[in-house]
């Protein structure tokens, strides 16, 4: 996935608002047109983010930005317009974090390990090996969604409008993308603007 990541990279919390709108949009408009996609992310640069940023965000279409901010955890977002990474790839913590996030074993909850980093560091640090070797230790595992940012808000906002029936005997979707349930130790899916038995 492609995001925005502004046109000259201020530090845009110090930005006026009306350049605040003006670096997110120009960035976007620049990247659709190379791309042909709607370009609907952000990574802040240089971490900098305030309400007013957010704000702004909202008005220019962007549904989720990433913060540099390191939670060391593996929780959802509660706010995906200040959505804060599990940790950098540069952090000493990668690789214990990795082999935690394979050992997870309660299905009742959602977890997510959210890496972020400048590729051109790997150069600069002469150390892909960190990034190949996370890459290694978390891929190709079944339970594990590998997922790009808005392909998680979308499917989140889905799973949010989900309506399911009083007695808990069907559901329905009305979303255009399909949503999993599991129900009594199995997985259902709700498929597109569907009711299904559950």
């Amino acid at each position: 996935e492609v995001a925005c990541h502004t046109v000259l990279h201020p530090t845009i919390a110090r930005s006026p608002k009306e350049q605040m709108v003006l670096q997110v949009i120009e960035d976007r408009r620049k990247l659709e047109e190379a791309l042909g996609y709607t370009v609907r992310g952000l990574a802040y640069p240089n971490g900098s983010v305030d309400d007013n940023v957010v704000n702004a965000l909202k008005a220019c279409g962007i549904r989720h930005a990433r913060t540099v901010n390191s939670t060391l955890t593996f929780a959802l977002p509660s706010d995906y317009l200040r959505w804060n990474p599990t940790c950098s790839h540069k952090n000493e913590a990668l690789q214990r974090l990795s082999k935690e996030f394979i050992n997870l074993h309660k299905t009742q909850y959602l977890y997510m390990f959210y890496v972020w980093g400048h590729s051109y560091e790997f150069e600069i640090d002469k150390n892909w090996n960190v990034i190949e070797n996370f890459a290694k230790t978390v891929s190709g595992k079944d339970d594990i969604w590998y997922a790009t940012n808005i392909e998680i808000v979308d499917y989140m906002d889905a799973a949010s409008r989900v309506q399911v029936s009083v007695n808990g005997d069907f559901a329905y979707n009305p979303s255009a993308i399909s949503v999993w349930l599991e129900v009594d130790k199995k997985h259902v899916e709700l498929k597109p603007g569907v009711t299904t038995s559950l």
